[in-house]
């Protein structure tokens, strides 16, 4: 009997199969299929609006990047409140729940809610076209903006509920969490591809209002397909808003103001390992921004004997401190990674409208505008496997790096490209115009004997650019960020993307007054794009000077497990350099 009997306590917990790339795989579909319907809507909005609703040029321009910032720039609410008040798979199911397709597909559907198409009108009447009323601008509004805010929440909670099936201190699984963003980043590419291709192809030939029916519809199906794995997956247990903890941080400095700053570290409060709950993570001490460990400073004073100094507004714990510094330190990197996103914008703005003037036709079929962005998405769909599967092995036994190279490399090749393109773009667009020219077609609506797939080789670099800068944000910022804050850093990552898009419409604007007009005349055969893309390409370059300066100055956390909690013998205190 004796033998049968077993020592629960001291018996290490066996998880019932949870996580994995098994319980990823909901994850991957979910981000995927979200992406194959905002990007589908995204790429093609610009059409939309200047062909459906009677926009102008810049005003779709900077229609679609208002919106498409406005989708990355709420991942910021959404990650509040997957890492405060629900699970990342609670999030992704209330944000998927809110998208606004449906709305776009009555809209769509029915004329009365919307303008009369302007390019239906003749030529001789064109001057007559009339704009859309305001209740038409409501609904297409409220629509679009539903979908950006359930997107956001999806963007800020599936990429995280994904890496949290991976145990970072089991050294198994933290290799294939290492490999975990190139595949997010696969599937987030085959939605795209789908989507510019597939849904696009709708579009055009059925209809916009079936194009936003199908995007609602496959929503909807991936929202079913992520509840199937519920049982599967391992939650984040929610631990309080990282943001009121970092306000914590700051109040307590200023409280602290006068304290003198310690070189002992062990005079600074800390939860200890036997105080730390399981999965605690504890952040090293690191010497940058040394005032703000003021908060960490135990009181002796007669305030201290008289009060309570213990609350979370009076002392904060080391590691509390340094979550607060590495949310600081990350935000020269997205800083500096802001302005690629404005040269991205272009790609499906202005970019897209150069493909309408091209001659789009392969043998019989015509490949329609909003689908020409399906040339990066190729080359990604391709170099991203073998990436993974080829160049990180291979850079691995020379650097040692799990990843092959570090993240911030990764971005910085990617700026570096995204420059490049810019140029490749300012060229290309010269020739058009030459074309234009040439053939004596600067006033004509008629394409231009010169193929749509010029505008491959700007695609095909930023495409590039796209898989080494975006896989390194998403990696860089989970990784950086602390336990109790991965869907917040997730979605700071997004947010360079928001606030690229927003720039966009700002550069656009105030290029069109510096210059006296390069992009008001509302014909790219007589704007001067080109000059735009050679003036990003020149910004690009000043920008990755900026981002070496941000790379060369940051320093990367450094993590004590609490030991407990480490699965393999021999593992105590390990640190993640």
């Amino acid at each position: 009997m004796q033998g049968m009997c077993r020592d629960v306590k001291t018996e290490p917990k066996q998880l019932p199969r949870l996580g994995g790339n098994r319980a990823a795989l909901f994850a991957y579909a979910m981000a995927g299929i979200d992406v194959m319907a905002f990007f589908a809507t995204g790429v093609s909005l610009v059409t939309y609006f200047y062909g459906y609703m009677n926009f102008s040029i810049i005003k779709s321009a900077n229609a679609v990047t208002n919106f498409m910032g406005t989708a990355f720039l709420l991942a910021l609410f959404g990650a509040f409140l997957s890492d405060t008040y629900f699970s990342r798979f609670k999030t992704c199911v209330l944000f998927g729940c809110l998208e606004g397709y449906a709305l776009l597909a009555v809209q769509a559907h029915f004329r009365q809610l919307r303008p009369f198409p302007c390019k239906d009108v003749p030529l001789s009447q064109v001057n007559q076209c009339e704009s859309a009323n305001k209740g038409q601008l409501a609904i297409l509004y409220v629509g679009l903006y539903l979908v950006a805010i359930g997107t956001s929440g999806i963007k800020a909670a599936a990429p995280p509920l994904g890496a949290d099936q991976y145990d970072e201190k089991d050294p198994k699984e933290a290799a294939k969490l290492s490999s975990y963003f190139n595949w997010l980043v696969f599937f987030l590419t085959t939605g795209a591809l789908f989507g510019v291709t597939f849904v696009v192809w709708i579009s055009e030939n059925q209809g916009w209002d079936w194009s936003f029916a199908v995007c609602s519809i496959v929503v909807g199906l991936a929202i079913l397909f992520l509840t199937v794995g519920k049982s599967l997956y391992r939650n984040n247990i929610t631990n309080g808003s990282p943001l009121t903890r970092i306000m914590q941080v700051f109040v307590v400095v200023l409280r602290n103001r006068n304290l003198p700053l310690s070189e002992n570290e062990h005079e600074l409060h800390e939860i200890h390992d036997k105080e730390a709950r399981y999965d605690t993570e504890i952040l090293r001490k690191t010497d940058q921004f040394k005032f703000l460990d003021r908060a960490a400073i135990m009181r002796t004073d007669h305030e201290a004997s008289t009060s309570n100094t213990h609350g979370p507004w009076k002392l904060c714990t080391v590691t509390q401190v340094e979550e607060t510094k590495i949310v600081v330190r990350m935000l020269p990197i997205i800083l500096s990674t802001v302005f690629m996103n404005t040269c991205f914008a272009q790609l499906q703005t202005f970019t897209i409208q150069q493909s309408t003037t091209l001659d789009r036709k392969i043998h019989k079929f015509e490949v329609p505008g909003a689908s020409i962005p399906a040339i990066p998405l190729l080359f990604m769909f391709v170099l991203i496997p073998i990436y993974d599967r080829v160049f990180i092995p291979i850079a691995r036994k020379f650097t040692g790096i799990p990843t092959g190279i570090r993240q911030l490399q990764r971005i910085g090749v990617g700026l570096v490209l995204s420059a490049l393109s810019m140029a490749v773009a300012a060229v290309v667009e010269k020739h058009r115009k030459s074309v234009a020219i040439k053939h004596n077609m600067v006033e004509s609506a008629t394409p231009l004997p010169m193929s749509v797939f010029w505008l491959g080789y700007q695609y095909a670099i930023f495409g590039l650019a796209d898989m080494f800068t975006l896989v390194g944000l998403l990696d860089f910022f989970y990784s950086e960020s602390s336990s109790s804050m991965k869907a917040l850093s997730t979605a700071i990552s997004w947010s360079s993307l928001a606030i690229g898009y927003y720039t966009s419409s700002i550069v656009v604007n105030i290029v069109n007054k510096v210059s006296g007009g390069w992009l008001a005349n509302n014909n790219l055969n007589k704007d001067k794009l080109d000059y735009f893309y050679w003036l990003l390409a020149g910004l690009s370059v000043l920008n990755f000077g900026f981002y070496l300066l941000c790379a060369s100055w940051y320093k990367y956390k450094k993590v004590d497990v609490n030991p407990e909690d480490v699965v393999p013998k021999g593992k105590i205190g390990m640190s993640i350099v």
